[in-house]
């Protein structure tokens, strides 16, 4: 059974524990303090999507409401629960989120070379490129949703 639910502060650990199984594969271990001063101070929206009653993955949405945008954050699944369709499932669910909000326009992510393809597949397109941006080898995509 896979269940979507908001983040609770007890999820801390469970959370910042998925981030550090996909260090370094698909983010810099400088990172991990970004999630943390994250999840302490700016998170708006996170959720975490539990399959057979363990987190498996989890992802936010943040609002720039100045410029109508919804933006898609810290998304990480466990590695060994990728490809089983729990990454698309938690963002189709923020996606839809974003698409009832009146006030939003257009939805956004900011990732890095080794995930674009997957947001690519579920249709954001390309906007920008900025080389080293995240940590040495960790590029900025910077992707929006067409329409």
């Amino acid at each position: 059974m896979v269940l979507i639910r908001a983040y609770e502060l007890k999820d801390r650990e469970i959370v910042l524990s998925v981030m550090q199984e996909n260090i370094p594969t698909y983010f810099a271990q400088d990172e991990q303090e970004d999630l943390k001063y994250y999840l302490d101070f700016e998170i708006e929206q996170y959720f975490v999507l539990e399959a057979d009653g363990q987190i498996v993955a989890c992802g936010g949405i943040n609002l720039e409401l100045e410029e109508r945008r919804g933006v898609i954050s810290w998304d990480i699944v466990r590695p060994a629960e990728q490809g089983k369709g729990h990454g698309r499932k938690l963002l189709e669910h923020r996606i839809a989120i974003l698409k009832s909000m009146p006030d939003i326009d257009r939805i956004t992510v900011r990732t890095s070379q080794l995930t674009y393809l997957f947001y690519q597949r579920n249709g954001f397109v390309l906007n920008q490129i900025v080389k080293d941006y995240w940590a040495k080898d960790f590029d900025l995509y910077s992707m929006e949703l067409s329409s």
